[in-house]
């Protein structure tokens, strides 16, 4: 009896062991699958077994917030899904290999997506030709430039099929970005040196001839644009320029050029109204920031310009054309070692108007012509006088102090013998010599306003009130 007792207590143990085997081996083949499934995003969570294992152990499943997404998530892409990098389509990145198509095609399927990034990685230099980036692309698009980016190296290198007057264009786009770390080079020294630039020629003359040479970067007819952060230098002529687009913030940009780089204004807009531009540095050959016909509502803050032509609005009117500007305003800026500070240039023969202009706490260090009205401007010395101009109305300018290169007045308003100029409102103005003495008195020409503080040097010569024909020229059709 104890024999049968004894086998059948054996029995019974390798019974259990057994089972608890078949467990463990049923365990392992669940999560087996469940590991494979988990590999393929997108896929529908397995429901589990009925038998499967006490949810509080360790082997359990995930819990659903932590299984994969489901087709019918409408964004099941990460951020990095977004981003379209240059090198993955061709480009070399070397400063000479032509990498224009991998920059082309990154642009054609990111433009397609919301959110985009065209990426140009930081240590690299990206050769380009001239390309026009095209909308209309999806919300949210950027261009990201990390590297460094350049067009070809001199007109002897141009494309002979590529336009000569621009190099980057972006056209028809909604809420783009512009921005990175990088540099966007310029290569300008070649074309500075043709002949027919100013004083390029032979015994520093200037040659007759073609003498187109490209902007660097042109926006154009597009709204709600971004530009920040970027190095843009020596480029071969204007180095951004804005026409035909509205809703511009531009902020924390570096653009510079030798100071005797010839047309090398640093941001140009025309036709373009409601821009920001801020916390910028620009030194270059030619105006900080130009200000053409057709804009409105722009604010500016925050800049240091210089070496440079100082900030212009203008020119205006030139071959009897009808301009429009207002509403212009510019403060808490530094103007150093430049030519002209705050000018309004404008041709004989023009007609419409530049109204509402403020310029506000404004920082002069040895600069030529602080506060200039020239309507008189002109590039030789064949222009005829003509009876109309643009009628220059509301000018304020309000704390603008620090010191002038006594080689030309601090001051110089000259206004239309028939068309004068109206509203100027001089407050807080104190300019002193860089070194020497006090130049001559300030000049003034047909120019009325009204000194709200002692002026330095003293404006004696503008005039009070209102000139007898202003209800003339008030009609501008502006």
């Amino acid at each position: 009896m104890e024999i049968i007792r004894c086998i059948l207590a054996v029995f019974f143990g390798v019974s259990l062991l057994l089972y608890n085997s078949s467990n463990v081996e049923g365990r392992y083949r669940y999560h087996k699958p469940k590991n494979k499934s988990s590999k393929t995003t997108g896929s529908p969570v397995s429901p589990a077994p009925s038998d499967a294992p006490d949810p509080q152990s360790p082997t359990a499943p995930s819990s659903p917030s932590n299984s994969p997404q489901i087709p019918s998530d409408p964004y099941p892409n990460t951020s990095s899904d977004c981003i379209f990098n240059v090198m993955d389509y061709g480009a070399v990145g070397d400063g000479s290999t032509d990498d224009t198509n991998a920059f082309r095609q990154a642009w054609k399927e990111a433009c397609g997506v919301e959110s985009g990034v065209i990426l140009a990685p930081s240590g690299y230099s990206f050769m380009i030709t001239s390309t026009i980036f095209s909308g209309p692309c999806k919300p949210g698009l950027v261009f990201q430039v990390d590297g460094c980016l350049m067009p070809p190296d001199g007109p002897d290198s141009w494309p002979e099929k590529d336009s000569t007057q621009q190099w980057l264009v972006f056209y028809r786009l909604d809420g783009m970005t512009l921005t990175g770390k990088g540099t966007i080079e310029g290569n300008g020294e070649k074309w500075w040196d043709l002949p027919c630039k100013p004083h390029r020629g032979p015994n520093g003359s200037t040659s007759k001839g073609p003498c187109a040479s490209p902007a660097l970067i042109r926006f154009f007819m597009s709204s709600n644009l971004e530009v920040s952060g970027l190095r843009i230098q020596n480029s071969p002529q204007f180095h951004m320029k804005f026409d035909g687009c509205e809703g511009v913030l531009i902020k924390k940009l570096s653009i510079s050029s030798p100071k005797l780089s010839p047309n090398t204004d640093g941001i140009h807009i025309e036709n373009t109204r409601d821009v920001g531009i801020y916390d910028s540095l620009i030194s270059n050959g030619d105006d900080c920031i130009s200000i053409g016909t057709g804009c409105s509502d722009v604010d500016i803050d925050g800049l240091t310009c210089g070496p440079s032509h100082g900030i212009s609005i203008g020119s205006l009117g030139v071959h009897n054309s009808q301009a429009c500007v207002r509403n212009i305003t510019v403060r808490n800026t530094l103007i150093k070692e430049s030519d002209d500070g705050l000018r309004i240039k404008t041709w004989q023969g023009g007609t419409g108007s530049v109204s509402d202009i403020n310029f506000e706490n404004i920082q002069m260090e040895n600069v030529r012509n602080c506060i200039i009205i020239d309507q008189y401007y002109c590039l030789s010395k064949a222009c005829l006088n003509e009876t109309s101009a643009v009628y220059v109305t509301g000018v304020t300018y309000r704390n603008i102090k620090g010191t002038y290169d006594v080689r030309t007045p601090p001051i110089h308003f000259a206004c239309s013998d028939t068309v004068a100029c109206t509203d100027i409102v001089l407050s807080e103005v104190e300019l002193l010599p860089e070194e020497g003495e006090l130049v001559d008195d300030p000049f003034c020409w047909n120019a009325y306003g009204t000194q709200e503080t002692v002026t330095i040097p003293p404006v004696n010569c503008l005039r009070e009130g209102e000139p007898e024909s202003v209800g003339e020229i008030s009609s501008t059709g502006c």
